[in-house]
């Protein structure tokens, strides 16, 4: 039987960071999988990676909803291959006054950046448990924000959603490392170099000169090293920050 290529699935594919994870992957060897709820916008990075010659396949999911995650995952393990990283880097940063917030969109907010890392964690852990074996690396990675240690004024509900997702990290790391599975999760610290933070916050933008803002392809290159630590020295979180921002 034709031994099948391992798989880094990355549930929040966006066009900075989770794009830039993906394609630190694909060139280390690995079928990428990606996803958005949009499979257009997936198209841009699938056909960047293959011309750079690696793989990739791009997949429509809504990560809230669990009969869409079970789908995904038997799709991508029955016809791609074993999944040996997955990255949940789903962000769902709304600003809003808690006299504003509303019900429906803190629920919502907390789906997104909590339930979905849940969901796809669970059925990524069910396949990853079964083939543990010594000597073969498994890992599943979170993206966390400076709101998973404190939240701010106008961010009640990203602020919730993170914290818990980094207690739900927290849990599978202390439950599934000693089964082999390497949990980790990555305090994103600081403006990004994305078109949003171009757009919206010039001044903060105009420190990209100076590495004052985060370089998504520095980020994902700790992401590849953090799948490849040595199990006697692994790390279950690491906080990435520009050398200029507060802390």
């Amino acid at each position: 039987m034709t031994q099948k290529t391992p798989v880094a699935l990355i549930i929040g594919a966006g066009d900075a960071t989770g794009g830039a994870i993906a394609r630190r992957f694909a060139r280390g060897g690995y079928a990428t999988c990606v996803t958005r709820r949009s499979l257009d916008k997936l198209q841009p990075l699938i056909e960047q990676i293959r011309a750079d010659g690696g793989q990739a396949h791009g997949f429509a999911s809504d990560a809230r909803k669990e009969e869409d995650v079970v789908a995904l995952i038997e799709q991508i393990e029955s016809t791609i291959g074993p999944i040996e990283v997955m990255v949940f880097n789903i962000g769902a940063n709304v600003p809003c006054s808690i006299l504003d917030e509303t019900a429906r969109k803190y629920f919502k907010i907390w789906e997104m950046a909590c339930l979905g890392g849940f969901l796809n964690a669970r059925e990524v852990a069910k396949r990853m448990v079964a083939r543990a074996e010594p000597g073969r690396r498994q890992t599943l990675l979170f993206t966390g924000a400076t709101a998973s240690l404190r939240g701010a004024a106008n961010f009640a509900a990203f602020a919730g959603a993170k914290h818990a997702l980094r207690a739900l990290a927290q849990s599978m790391a202390r439950e599934l490392g000693p089964r082999g599975i390497h949990v980790a999760h990555v305090v994103v610290d600081g403006a990004i170099d994305t078109e949003f933070i171009r757009e919206n916050f010039p001044e903060r933008y105009a420190l990209k000169d100076q590495d004052g803002i985060l370089n998504p392809e520095h980020i994902a290159e700790n992401y590849w090293l953090l799948h490849n630590q040595p199990r006697d020295a692994w790390t279950h979180e690491l906080d990435l920050r520009p050398w200029s921002e507060k802390f």
